[in-house]
């Protein structure tokens, strides 16, 4: 059995991270710990532990009477599961076509994929709006057309992120499965479910895992769009409620909670698979 050895260097490098940790945890901990208090012992002790008396469950209860939570949560889910099927689909394709194909204007289009991910929603939300409104998907009393008004633009502002990693993973791949599925009678699409897809699973992962992620917790979006009370996802509806009790400290803790530990549930049982696929393929090509 190897005994490991640690060097200065590396024990200032692992104090250094494990206190970066905990300035990223503490306030997750302290959020969820105050959302079981009333607001007048958030107010007198937001640091200490709801414990005996001070433990309640009527800031939840209230978030849960006074909005449809449940809804929420589907609507969430509906457009943030569009957005990473469409974007593993649409991505997946463009990233083997760029790899595996030669074709005129391939290095411009490269820049431009580069170059759309340095543009923010912010920029582009004003002619996004016009757009969709001008299709009549914005003010729409139909749910699905108004989810799908949201996952739209989101789709697109996740796309060149992952094309640039899918690019890198699939480049690490060897061609000649490729080329032998080619001998055996596949064309091109095939090819990619059948090859390409299962080899690079744990990036499509990630992608998959990042694009749901973002697409969830993308307030700004669904303020533009999503503006009747049933067709609000769960980070629109809980801003509602947070900015109608802005001083109701237990309320707006128990409001991020709702929000948050969704989001830490899915990344502590998939983050093997956003690390592997954000690593995989980086040395090769």
């Amino acid at each position: 059995m190897k005994k490991t050895k640690f060097s200065g260097c590396t024990v200032l490098i692992y104090i250094i991270l494990s206190f970066w940790a905990l300035t990223t945890i503490y306030p997750i901990v302290w959020i969820i710990q105050n959302s079981f208090k009333a607001k007048d012992q958030i107010l007198a002790d937001s640091f200490s532990l709801p414990l005996g008396n001070v433990f309640t469950l009527s800031n939840y209860k209230t978030a849960f009477e006074r909005l449809d939570i449940f809804s929420a949560y589907r609507n969430s889910i509906v457009i943030s599961t569009t957005v990473a099927a469409v974007v593993i689909l649409l991505a997946g394709f463009a990233a083997f076509a760029l790899v595996r194909y030669y074709f005129k204007g391939k290095g411009a289009l490269q820049s431009l994929i580069i170059a759309g991910m340095m543009f923010p929603v912010f920029s582009t939300i004003i002619p996004v709006f016009r757009m969709l409104n001008s299709w009549g998907m914005v003010n729409t009393e139909n749910l699905w057309l108004s989810l799908l008004s949201v996952a739209l633009p989101q789709i697109a502002g996740n796309l060149s992120f992952a094309i640039v990693v899918l690019s890198g993973y699939i480049k690490s791949l060897p061609i000649e499965l490729e080329e032998a599925a080619y001998l055996e009678g596949c064309n091109a699409v095939q090819i990619f479910f059948k090859v390409i897809m299962p080899l690079a699973k744990p990036s499509f992962a990630t992608v998959a895992i990042f694009s749901f992620l973002w697409s969830y917790n993308d307030l700004f979006t669904q303020m533009f769009l999503l503006r009747l009370p049933e067709q609000r996802a769960i980070t629109r509806l809980l801003n509602e409620l947070t900015s109608m009790e802005g001083t109701n400290y237990g309320l707006m803790a128990a409001a991020v909670a709702l929000v948050v530990i969704p989001v830490i549930v899915v990344y502590i049982i998939l983050q093997k698979h956003i690390i592997k696929g954000m690593t995989a393929g980086a040395v090769k090509g």
